[in-house]
């Protein structure tokens, strides 16, 4: 499980095709120091396992699904993407539950800078499997990162961002068009779940009393 506050961000060195596997090598600082062989991570959202571990460096092996069904479909070489570990038992909340199971592909709109002010407006384009999940002031994870949103106008949906976040997250190398990795929030899901039971339960129940001549 993660949080969606990103602690670094890496480049993708390589990439390989495998029979219908890819291969990634992505290289980082510091992400590399904390893994071991058979360790999950999280890539611009994604949840990794990490193999092939070396000094500065580590590997992913991607199904044709995650590669054809998220954002790794523009991915190239030298690509920047955002790398985080796991929550520690001990750890903070410092997002929100993100699992790094990618729920549906967005459209990167633009990221503007806000008039007389530092921190900047980025507008994805959100398809209608996330759209029913967003509220205003709700959670978000777009590339792995866990955002806040500000505003929804129809499939648009924006949100602030403050510089920190675009200065270490792939957001300023994201160019309009680009698909981005999005997933709903856990509980909104959970919610609509368990709505759904009931209305099939209480559905049910009433069909039974009737046929029962009450």
């Amino acid at each position: 499980m993660f949080t969606g506050i990103i602690e670094e961000v890496g480049s993708v060195t390589r990439i390989e095709q495998r029979g219908e596997e890819r291969r990634i090598t992505i290289t980082a600082a510091n992400t590399p120091k904390e893994l071991k062989s058979g360790d999950s991570v999280a890539v611009s959202g994604v949840c990794l396992t990490a193999i092939d571990i070396k000094p500065g460096t580590f590997c992913a092996d991607l199904a044709p699904e995650t590669w054809a069904l998220t954002s790794f479909s523009r991915m190239r070489e030298g690509a920047v993407v955002n790398l985080e570990l796991p929550m520690k038992a001990n750890g903070r909340f410092g997002g929100h539950i993100v699992q790094g199971h990618v729920d549906g592909v967005g459209k990167l709109i633009a990221l503007e800078r806000i008039a007389e002010s530092e921190n900047w407006w980025l507008h994805i384009e959100v398809p209608r499997e996330i759209e029913r999940y967003t509220v205003h002031k709700g959670s978000i994870s777009i590339e792995g990162i866990s955002l806040t949103i500000a505003k929804l106008e129809g499939k648009k949906c924006t949100v602030a961002i403050i510089p920190h976040t675009v200065e270490m997250t792939n957001l300023k190398s994201l160019q309009p068009g680009d698909p981005i990795n999005l997933e709903a929030d856990l509980i909104a899901k959970y919610v609509e779940k368990m709505m759904g039971s009931e209305a099939v339960e209480s559905s049910l129940t009433i069909e039974e009393l009737v046929r029962q001549g009450f």
